[in-house]
């Protein structure tokens, strides 16, 4: 729209706006605010002639914040979340009695006069002189309109909102500038399109839609004329005339709407008096908001994708441009979540422990190749009632994305990773050690990536029970789930390589701080989340390639535009070799070590238990070709427990393991998640083995000698700690050990 004409004069309208601006304003601000009659002209008048051309020309009129609507993978609604309850609709989606009704009360010559009604000015100052005081103003629609949209852009901050309401004649000034702009640039059908967007309606509802769904629980297009002249009878005073809260109140305020609407012809008097004598009839629906109600108990998915927005940089450079973006809402956030797969996880996150037993359950599943997270489940259910056990503590991932302070030590379930790193050194899964029970093993033989050693005192460390004590190679450790043997696998392998294996499959701390390169980490020492935890493995299952894990599918905004999301980013962690040689050893921990409890009979599946010291936790961390699960237990309220002697779920324990109790939750996820699913198999692999150690003539000298263990690679037995003998009778090898499997 041209602002001035070629040879640089003004425009008819902007003519008119300044001689309104100098003849009128004076009256309408008079008429809009508390100023006595002496004096106030001329200072307005003044105002308006010296800075009326100063004002911005244009309206930036912010989008309307609307409801969020965060759908699961297959469009499903898994809850609706908004900073302002609002569904934007067009005009012919408006009741005609609504819109009728809104004219009559606010703006009864609407359709007649421009941004200012002259006569309604005049009337007003007559009025407001008689009185001393302002007993009626003389705003239009539209300058209502624009006084809303300044509220609507100060959203939430008080100090914004007062600034945008203050009774000052430079807001007056402003507000009129605006409202005449709008009145040439948008049409009378538009104004009254937004206005009736825009406008609060009380009860939390933004906008007329919102409002007819919360009053009526109907759409605005269906609305009588009742209804309609009730809802239009609330705008000026949304607390005093709720129906809700005083339906004498609301009903006396209708009337007076209905009787408006015959008065200026809209309806006729019989009509009017019919509605009158109706009663109200409301049919009240509860606002639902936030992931407090997500159904399918997915309250803990759906906070995650709340953060995964407010935190990614792709949507948004800052901090506050991605506050913003939430804010504003209407976004339509596809999910990855399968509903079949998070009901799996809810039953099995609840099977076994109660809401209310000392120690919770989290259960996340994550798809191998896609880092999809398919489900999120909890035996404590999201809210925020403590008296009904409920939290908003997401145990599954990392503090930054709310979960715990810092995560939980994984135990037993590292030691997969050890393994591959050693795979991918040369290192053969025929590779033996024969080991007591117990040994003590020197920190400085553990060195960090900057080459210094992890420590100078000496390591202390032990297997399960003492029966464990023998020849081990790396199937019938993990099996077994031998701690000696995989100190030792570290020693030989270097921490340095089982740190670096560990960040190549994404494992991350809790708090988000660097990994303590310390030697125990190869039995679990070091803490991570369940959704880390499940990422890694899901690597396994996809023959080496870890893919980082994501939520969201797409979004799109409130005009259709579709934004850019987190895409999974997918990188080889170790060959398709070692992923397929781990599968294979993986595989025996459910067919005869630690694990059989959970292990599915109907397809290929393969994980590890872990139990942490003093059992504070206790895991299982699984997978078939198709998808991964991780499953935590432990103690989620204040200082950690020890899971000695306890009973959960009404089932006591005398001690919790990996295998006897996240192992069976993990068993119920997976087999309700793939149910009917393809089954495919683990890529076939032969995995070398240890030769058994024989006896030996005197005086030879095999590759057992002491001080000569066999090289990186070599299949035959070796005795890498001279002087070591073999217990007789504690032979260890492909599940045959005698010592107890099923309590790691």
């Amino acid at each position: 729209m041209a602002k001035k004409r070629s040879g640089g004069g003004l425009t008819g309208t902007q003519q008119a706006a300044k001689f309104l601006g100098v003849s009128v304003l004076a009256g309408a601000v008079l008429a809009g605010i508390a100023l006595p009659a002496a004096g106030a002209l001329g200072l307005a008048a003044k105002g308006t002639v010296e800075g009326f051309d100063e004002i911005p020309s244009n309206l930036k009129t912010p989008p309307l914040s609307q409801r969020t609507k965060i759908l699961d993978a297959e469009g499903g609604l898994i809850a609706t979340v908004y900073s302002r309850d609002r569904t934007v609709v067009p005009l012919d989606k408006i009741s005609p009695y609504m819109q009728k009704a809104i004219v009559a009360i606010e703006d009864g010559r609407f359709y007649e006069h421009g941004a200012i009604d002259l006569k309604g000015v005049l009337r007003a100052i007559n009025r407001n002189a008689q009185s001393g005081g302002v007993s009626q103003g003389a705003s239009t629609l539209t300058q209502q309109y624009v006084k809303n949209v300044f509220v609507e852009e100060a959203g939430d901050d008080p100090e914004k909102v007062a600034q945008a309401t203050q009774q000052t004649i430079g807001r007056k000034v402003r507000e009129l500038k605006f409202a005449i702009q709008v009145e040439e640039e948008l049409g009378k059908k538009k104004i009254l399109e937004n206005y009736l967007n825009i406008t609060f309606f009380g009860q939390q509802a933004y906008g007329i839609e919102a409002a007819s769904q919360r009053y009526f629980s109907k759409r605005a297009a269906d609305l009588s004329l009742g209804e309609a002249a009730m809802m239009a009878g609330l705008v000026q005073s949304p607390s005093r005339y709720d129906p809700i809260n005083d339906i004498q109140e609301a009903t006396k305020r209708r009337n007076v709407v209905l009787q408006r609407m015959a008065d200026v012809k809209d309806i006729s008097q019989a009509e009017a008096d019919k509605a009158k004598a109706a009663p109200l009839k409301l049919k009240v629906r509860t606002p639902k908001n936030g992931c407090i109600t997500a159904v399918s108990g997915a309250g803990f998915f759906c906070d995650y994708v709340r953060k995964t927005i407010l935190s990614d940089p792709i949507f948004g450079k800052t901090a506050e441009e991605r506050q913003k973006l939430w804010n504003l809402g209407g976004l339509t956030v596809r999910t990855t979540l399968d509903p079949r797969a998070q009901a799996a996880a809810n039953e099995a996150a609840v099977a076994k422990i109660n809401k209310d037993d000392p120690v919770a359950a989290s259960v996340v599943q994550v798809q191998p190749g896609t880092g999809k997270i398919v489900s999120m489940g909890q035996s404590r259910p999201y809210g925020l009632d403590q008296k009904k056990h409920e939290t908003t503590l997401n145990l599954a991932v990392s503090n930054r994305m709310g979960g715990s302070t810092y995560g939980f030590q994984v135990g037993s379930t590292f030691k997969p990773i050890t393994a591959a790193a050693a795979l991918e050194k040369g290192i053969s899964p025929a590779q033996p050690y024969t080991t007591p029970w117990k040994i003590t093993l020197d920190k400085s033989s553990f060195l960090t990536c900057k080459g210094r050693p992890s420590g100078y005192d000496k390591w202390d460390l032990q297997n399960e029970v003492e029966s464990e004590a023998g020849t081990w190679d790396m199937t019938s450790a993990l099996g077994k789930s031998i701690n000696t043997y995989f100190a030792m696998l570290e020693q030989q392998t270097g921490l340095c390589e089982t740190v670096q294996m560990a960040k190549k499959l994404g494992y991350e701390r809790g708090d988000g701080k660097p990994i303590e390169e310390n030697a125990s980490i190869t039995l679990g020492g070091e803490v991570s989340t369940p959704l880390s935890m499940a990422s890694a493995y899901a690597a396994f299952a996809n023959r080496g390639q870890y893919c980082t894990p994501i939520a969201i599918e797409s979004v799109r905004a409130a005009n259709g535009d579709k934004l850019n999301v987190p895409d999974t980013k997918c990188t080889r962690a170790m060959s398709e070799r070692t992923a397929d040689t781990i599968n294979q050893m993986l595989k025996g921990v459910v067919e005869d070590g630690t694990g059989t409890r959970a292990g599915l009979s109907d397809r290929d599946n393969a994980g590890k238990t872990g139990t942490t010291n003093d059992r504070k936790d206790a895991w299982f961390v699984g997978y078939t070709p198709n998808l991964s699960t991780a499953v935590w237990v432990g103690d989620d309220i204040g200082e950690k427990k020890s899971m000695y002697r306890i009973t959960i779920g009404g089932e006591y324990y005398d001690k919790v393991c990996g295998g006897c109790l996240p192992g069976p939750i993990w068993r119920i996820a997976m087999t309700g998640a793939l149910d009917a699913s393809e089954t495919p198999s683990f890529a076939p692999i032969s995995v070398p083995r240890a030769e058994k150690p024989k006896d030996k003539e005197e005086g030879d000298e095999g590759p057992n000698k002491p001080g000569k263990p066999g090289k990186p690679g070599d299949n035959k037995p070796t005795n890498p700690f001279p002087g070591i003998t073999l217990p007789p009778g504690m032979i260890g090898g492909a599940g045959n050990d005698n010592g107890r499997g099923g309590n790691r």
